[in-house]
């Protein structure tokens, strides 16, 4: 490469857990650089899976990091040229790229979901994604599935 990588900025902690996970996702969740609109959806969304989930014993930041590790895949699937065909190969997956999938798949489908509010689809797919069902979780499934089906062109990765 001609230039040099740029550098990695450094995220700062959200205000309220002092988390660095946090702020990277209400980063994904912004729009148009509304970043305090962005952090209230976000803890209106764990207020009410704190809600929806009474029973539970873990607090509703520790279901959301378990949501999130519930759709995290652990390989994608890359379009290889070799030789005139194109040829699907998996590959595993780094871990900021990881985090960063999951954190947008979440997004992505909270988005797609019915409801009133954006905190409302959000906690609904927070809540999904920790029971292992949801439109996130199908997606991390999908990705996986191709994956295992590919698995035979897995020597093309370099």
């Amino acid at each position: 490469m001609r230039k040099a990588k740029p550098k990695k900025r450094q995220v700062l902690p959200d205000p309220v857990f002092g988390d660095v996970k946090v702020t990277k996702f209400v980063n994904h969740l912004m729009y148009d650089g509304k970043k305090n609109t962005a952090f209230e959806i976000f803890y209106s969304a764990l207020e009410t899976v704190k809600a929806k989930l009474p029973n539970e014993e873990k607090s509703a930041l520790e279901i959301w990091k378990a949501a999130l590790d519930n759709i995290t895949p652990q390989v994608e699937v890359k379009s290889r040229r070799v030789g005139g065909a194109t040829f699907q190969v998996p590959i595993e997956i780094r871990p900021d790229r990881k985090e960063s999938i999951c954190m947008k798949n979440l997004i992505i489908y909270a988005r797609k979901r019915g409801g009133k509010t954006m905190s409302d689809k959000l906690s609904a797919e927070i809540v999904d994604a920790f029971n292992n069902q949801g439109g996130a979780f199908k997606r991390k499934e999908d990705m996986h599935r191709m994956a295992e089906a590919n698995r035979a062109f897995a020597h093309f990765r370099f």
